[in-house]
């Protein structure tokens, strides 16, 4: 795994951790044995032509699980959340599951990083509430989640930073953006880290020219007034927190907003958080709660809180 000599290990140990859309050392790809192209042809054009990248497993785990809520359509979207991150406790952690030579979808629900965890469950969970779902459906919802304009069209199209992730989403009233409400305050951070690293990113590096249009979406990112809950004021804020959240774990590493994402679930009327985990190497919910796991965690300083609608 190639790791760019110019940043601190423990940093990059840390950002190897976690997201497919913030830092990416690119060593673990998608192996050329597992990976299989088709063509998914839809009405819609943006969908005509998308290349997606997976395996005949992955649309049998989506069919047992479509099977599983066939009768579901009108259960909470919070609920199947949770219903379908816990269907994945125990799937292999892998980082940076979103990495190939070029910019295709990659569906894989046989190992996750944080992110894709997220996205994979919310796209899921979205397919079943129309009734009607198949593998088609969930690709389309995957991609209005996670491409800024809902198309695969090159590295710059994906949503890189989770605050943006979240900002996107709200937009387009797929999730809405409550840490205002919860009792957020406003989000100190600036967001630049892709565009003063680029060498820690394989695209970027290849390709120079791509490092202006990050810029481009950090300043723009960056203007925003965003709001989160630091984490000394969480315990205020738990009882307002609800099953089936999600969540973007701020971080204080200069240049980024969020250093790793999950899913919320409430045990003992306590919050824990479901996500997929780099030190279990899989999809657990943390025995620790969420304010004892943010604690434990030097580099966090509270939480994003986005609500899938």
């Amino acid at each position: 795994m190639k790791i760019s000599s110019s940043l601190p290990f423990a940093l990059l140990l840390l950002l190897a951790g976690c997201s497919s859309h913030g830092s990416q050392e690119q060593g673990a790809t998608i192996e050329k044995q597992r990976i299989e192209k088709e063509s998914i042809e839809k009405e819609d054009p943006k969908m005509v032509g998308t290349k997606v990248v997976n395996l005949p497993e992955d649309t049998k785990l989506l069919q047992n699980l479509f099977a599983l809520h066939a009768k579901d359509q009108e259960t909470p979207i919070s609920e199947l959340m949770v219903e379908v991150g816990s269907f994945f406790t125990g799937t292999q952690y892998q980082a940076h599951t979103l990495e190939g030579e070029t910019e295709e979808l990659v569906v894989n629900l046989r190992e996750f990083d944080c992110t894709s965890f997220v996205e994979s469950c919310l796209a899921i969970s979205r397919s079943i509430k129309s009734g009607d779902p198949d593998f088609e459906l969930f690709v389309s919802e995957l991609i209005k989640i996670r491409y800024h304009s809902g198309e695969v069209n090159g590295y710059t199209s994906r949503i890189h930073y989770f605050s943006d992730w979240i900002h996107t989403n709200n937009q387009k009233q797929i999730v809405k953006d409550v840490s205002v409400e919860i009792g957020g305050i406003p989000f100190p951070g600036l967001v630049n880290f892709m565009s003063t690293h680029p060498g820690s990113y394989r695209q970027l590096k290849a390709d120079t020219s791509l490092i202006g249009i990050i810029a481009q979406q950090e300043e723009e990112i960056s203007s925003r007034e965003m709001y989160y809950i630091p984490e000394t004021r969480l315990k205020d804020v738990e009882p307002f927190l609800k099953e089936g959240d999600i969540v973007g774990l701020t971080t204080g590493i200069g240049g980024l907003d969020i250093s790793h994402v999950g899913i919320l679930v409430r045990e003992s009327d306590r919050i824990h958080l479901m996500h997929a985990s780099s030190r279990a190497k899989k999809v657990i919910i943390s025995e620790e709660t969420l304010e004892e796991y943010l604690k434990n965690n030097k580099s966090v300083t509270g939480i994003m809180v986005a609500r899938p609608l």
